[in-house]
């Protein structure tokens, strides 16, 4: 019988006992923050084990020794006041026990004061950008997995999937300051090794501190659910030793200023077809493939197919000018600063005759620069003119005020506008397409239970005003986001009717932006 209870009681305590020993376990990390939160794990992993003991010690213990069948006889009582205390008591004094701790961990892991360095972490679809404060050193960190890893065509390697083509450098010794936001979506920049788990979200800025203790190469990866491709938004962290950080500093300053001198010496150079294509191929796979396929073929309905697009049919000026300034109100980013003249010649000569297209055209980093530097002349002219057949400016006001005016003038004027079903629909559709698509995906079936299906929700088919008001002020409480100050008037409308008629719904509601606008007030 004792030696039972013994084989019970070990069975119950190894686990516990050899926890800090096993690969599935959480690890210490490398930050005294993250050795805060393996003890506190521990703490009451042993809290727990122990509870275990005791519970079902006493489970064992009655079942064995007042069993039936040695003639036991079960005691008939009830309203114990003492033992309704005590189990009311104990448990509140072992909550008290561990939430103390836990507190304290808490509080240090909200502390960024007193940081000897800080840098602002921007998430977007599906990569980092870096920019070190005071430093002038900023940069762009992407998933250099091979695509044949990816497609299945090469066995994987180590580290699949958790590398990059540049890490974040960070000292040891020294707090570092993160400063975390997004240019599109909710991203969560995450490395175990550190403890640190912040959201990325657009249009915020949240905080979160390390101080490594070790050098080394540390990895992590987003932890929000970003789109199709948030697997492929890995993290690297390499840390260094105070005095090879600072080495690093002055040769990243240096590299900087040797890459200026050879983006100018870049503008006089002329590449052959061969030369562009081969170097706007890797740049396509590795900064556009994602979205637009190896292929070039998209994602129908999210992300345009490049084969035969009228972009590709169109002007030169017109295809450098959305890769270098991006697409306001789409996916498409704005590449102006994440490529060099030459890249982007490279890439917009490759999209131009790779799949069949076969345009002939050859791009220069010499008529990159040229585009940059010519204003979109059609875009400003037509703003101009809308601006002076909307008002005039008052003489007598001083220039931003005068300026207000004529800005509310054309928003105002903008309401007035009665758009057809058809002209709603194909706005919303893009509007949805670039903010919604993420979490209710292109089809509108959401991820339950996530994101809600919008097929026949009962969003669609209550009131347009419920529609309205949770698109404009958002839902307390959930991944919902407030659009208000994201969208205009017009867009909301737009999208607002384009969920209500799409996928089957047809509920045949046309939602003009005067309702939007009427409906905040």
């Amino acid at each position: 019988m004792k030696q039972l209870l013994y084989c019970v009681l070990v069975l119950l305590f190894s686990p516990a006992l050899v926890a800090s020993e096993m690969p599935l376990n959480m690890t210490k990390g490398v930050t005294d923050i993250s050795g805060q939160v393996y003890s506190l794990h521990m703490i009451i992993l042993y809290i727990c084990c122990a509870i275990g003991v005791v519970v079902f010690g006493v489970m064992i213990y009655a079942m064995i020794n007042h069993r039936k069948s040695k003639g036991a006889v079960a005691a008939n009582f009830h309203e114990s006041t003492k033992v309704e205390i005590l189990w009311t008591v104990v448990p509140f004094l072992i909550l008290i026990g561990m939430a103390i701790p836990a507190t304290k961990t808490l509080i240090a892991m909200e502390d960024p004061s007193n940081a000897d360095l800080t840098i602002k972490i921007t998430g977007s679809q599906w990569k980092w950008h870096y920019s070190y404060f005071d430093k002038d050193i900023s940069f762009f960190s992407l998933l250099s997995t091979p695509r044949e890893q990816i497609d299945g065509q090469q066995a994987k390697g180590e580290n699949y999937l958790l590398e990059v083509d540049k890490p974040l450098v960070l000292p040891i010794n020294r707090k570092v300051r993160f400063l975390m936001t997004s240019d599109d979506v909710i991203h969560s920049w995450w490395v175990p090794a550190f403890a640190v788990k912040k959201d990325a979200n657009p249009g915020f800025i949240n905080e979160a501190w390390t101080k490594i203790d070790k050098p080394g190469v540390y990895r992590g990866q987003c932890a929000e659910l970003c789109g199709k491709d948030h697997g492929f938004m890995p993290i690297v962290v390499e840390a260094l030793s105070e005095a090879d950080f600072d080495a690093w500093l002055i040769a990243q300053q240096q590299q900087a200023s040797q890459a200026e001198a050879a983006a100018q010496a870049a503008l006089s150079q002329t590449l052959t077809m061969d030369e562009l294509m081969a170097q706007g191929e890797q740049v396509y796979l590795a900064r556009c493939a994602a979205c637009h396929q190896p292929n070039g073929a998209g994602l129908p309905g999210v992300f345009p197919s490049l084969i035969g697009s009228p972009l590709i049919k169109g002007p030169v000026a017109g295809h450098i000018d959305i890769v270098v300034n991006g697409k306001p109100g789409t996916a498409m980013q704005a590449f102006s600063q994440q490529l060099t003249a030459t890249e982007i010649a490279a890439v917009v000569t490759y999209e131009r005759n790779a799949w069949g297209n076969d345009s002939g055209d050859t791009v220069q980093a010499s008529d990159v620069s040229n585009n940059a530097a010519t204003p979109s002349s059609d875009a400003d002219a037509a703003s101009d003119s809308d601006m002076s057949n909307a008002t005039t400016l008052p003489a007598n006001l001083p220039a931003e005020q005068a300026q207000a005016e004529v800005t509310s003038e054309v928003q105002q004027a903008a309401l007035l506008d009665d758009l057809t079903m058809e002209q709603l629909m194909s706005m919303g559709e893009k509007v949805y397409m670039t903010s919604c698509v993420a979490c209710h995906q292109a089809t509108g079936a959401g991820l339950p239970p996530a994101f809600p299906s919008l097929v026949g929700s009962p969003v669609i088919k209550g009131p347009v005003a419920d529609h309205l008001e949770m698109v404009i002020n958002g839902k307390p409480g959930t991944a919902m986001q407030a659009f208000g100050q994201q969208l205009t008037p017009q867009e909301i409308a737009a999208v607002i009717t384009f969920e209500r008629n799409a996928w089957g719904n047809d509920s045949g509601d046309v939602v003009q932006a005067t309702d939007v606008d009427g409906h905040g007030k």
